[in-house]
């Protein structure tokens, strides 16, 4: 009878009660709380085995979704990709950079001339369209870096002219010492060199208006019984077919790697 009211009685307590925090887990235990007392009240010394409801467990956070494997996979693939990335960003920096030294190169070296060739005949840059031009400034007095370099140039010619016809790469020599080289110096001075070296010259004006043009520094030295050294760049121009500006050689390339790159550009080159 006491069991019958105190479940009544706590049933309509919840009832009229709000659903407030504080009520909440007294409705969660009620059901256990009467099981426990009418287990007690029915057989005092049996012992009570109350079945609290069980935990759920989170199956869901004991997963890890990436694994250390995985892990290390990612950041293999990204590590390649990162590299790919860089060297074809690198390829294409250069190739940025190299075509902005020809385009400046283009629009600031070469131009017009007008020169003397060795049996005096008036020779223009355009007598040569339509062929490949290697131009050397030197002087015929130089002791040895210009026959040094004139050497260097008469091979390439030899092997230029193995792989291509002679008529389409013409080898010239442009004196930067107009008061002593006269044509007749220059023709014997280039036959020791190759029978298809050109050489010229001009006057004064000339020379200064094409080394100019192809900014070639030259100043001659202190004069000793009549003679002097020149001081000059030393250099070599290869012009296209239409006179353009292509590529530069020092005294560092030799006449291989002048080779290579001469045939690398015509056959590259298109009108």
């Amino acid at each position: 009878m006491a069991l019958s009211l105190l479940r009544t009685g706590t049933l309509a307590i919840m009832r009229q009660t709000p659903q407030t925090r504080l009520f909440a887990p007294l409705q969660r235990c009620t059901p256990y709380l009467l099981r426990l007392m009418s287990n007690k009240s029915s057989d005092p010394e049996k012992p009570v085995n109350v079945q609290l409801p069980k935990k759920k467990s989170n199956l869901a956070a004991d997963k890890t979704p990436i694994s250390w494997k995985n892990l290390g996979i990612s950041v293999v693939v990204f590590g390649i990709l990162l590299n790919v990335l860089w060297y074809l960003k690198k390829l294409r920096k250069e190739e940025i950079e190299k075509n902005k030294v020809l385009s400046i190169g283009k629009a600031a070296i070469g131009g017009d001339f007008e020169l003397v060739d060795t049996s005096k005949k008036v020779v223009s840059n355009k007598d040569f369209a339509g062929k490949w031009v290697l131009i050397y400034f030197g002087f015929t007095h130089c002791p040895d870096i210009c026959p040094e370099e004139l050497e260097k140039m008469a091979l390439v010619v030899d092997n230029i002219d193995k792989e291509r016809s002679a008529s389409v790469f013409q080898p010239l020599f442009i004196s930067v010492d107009p008061e002593r080289d006269t044509p007749e110096l220059i023709a014997k001075y280039t036959a020791d060199f190759h029978k298809r070296l050109m050489g010229l010259t001009g006057t004064v004006d000339q020379i200064k208006d094409v080394c100019k043009k192809y900014r070639i520094y030259y100043s001659a030295g202190p004069k000793e019984d009549g003679d002097y050294i020149v001081d000059h760049t030393i250099i070599m121009y290869l012009l296209n077919p239409k006179g353009e500006f292509q590529q530069y050689y020092g005294r560092n390339k030799t006449a291989a790697e002048i080779t290579k790159d001469v045939l690398v550009r015509m056959a590259m080159y298109k009108e």
